[in-house]
Formats: C-alpha cells, structure tokens, sequence
C-alpha cells in the first residue's frame, strides 16, 4: 500500500475514532502533499511524500524545542502527541551502529581522508539513510568518523 493510500486510510479511521489529535495530523500531511504536488504539477511517490513527512517532524521538532526553552508546558504535550503520530509514518530509525556502518562503507566508497571530504560523504550518505535516519545524526556521525 502506498503512503497516499495510508494517508487516506488513516484519515477516514480517525474521522470514526473521533481521534482529533490523528485527524488533525494526517489532514496537515496530505495537505502539505498537496500542496507540494501543486507545486511540482506531478503526484509525489513514496519516498517525496516521505520527505514531506520528514519536513513536518522536523517543524515540530523545533517548535516542542521552543516551547520547552519558553516553559510552556501545556504545548509540548500537544506537540509530543504530534511527532509520535508523525513517526509512525517513517521507516524505522536506524541504529548507531548501522548508521556507523553505512558512513564507514561511504567513506571508504568515495575515498575520503579528511574533514574537507565532509560534504561528498555527506551527499553520498544522505540518499542511502533517507527516512531512517536525522541529518543532524549524519552529520555527527560523519565528523566523527573522519
């Protein structure tokens, strides 16, 4: 089953489950898509609906970061719910050993010695790990391995 076929899914089982919160998630994520497809002016496959997905955990990522350093404890429970549903549509993380392993083998690939070669490990890893794995973890990985 596709995502959009998910997506769907998802949205007509929390309209009867009467799930506000998981209704008012997945409406935000189709209409992001949609909104990316408008824009494209093509459907978005599977892994573009991914990174859709990705960019809308990352935004709330950022704002549970800003309400926690503003003390607003009541809206970080109503994020948490958020990027717990959000996660649900990714594929399963990888772990730090896996993600070691999927640097050491690009790196070996592309023959990189040095922090200078950061930037095309970087763009050979990121295909390989999309949707498994946060940039920011790449990037830590990557530093430290070189």
């Amino acid at each position: 089953m596709s995502l959009a076929d998910q997506l769907s899914q998802d949205l007509k089982q929390a309209m009867k489950d009467k799930d506000k919160t998981r209704l008012s998630v997945v409406r935000m994520v189709r209409a992001a898509v949609k909104n990316k497809e408008i824009e494209t002016g093509t459907p978005l496959t599977d892994d573009e609906i991914l990174t859709v997905v990705q960019k809308e955990l990352k935004q709330r990522q950022d704002s549970l970061q800003a309400f926690l350093s503003a003390g607003r404890s009541d809206l970080t429970q109503a994020v948490q719910a958020e990027i717990e549903i959000l996660h649900e549509y990714l594929p399963t993380q990888l772990s730090d050993e896996e993600l070691k392993q999927v640097v050491r083998d690009t790196i070996a690939e592309v023959g990189a010695t040095s922090k200078g070669d950061m930037g095309r490990v970087m763009s050979a890893v990121m295909p390989k790990v999309r949707g498994r794995a946060d940039g920011k973890r790449v990037q830590q990985t990557v530093q430290s391995l070189l």
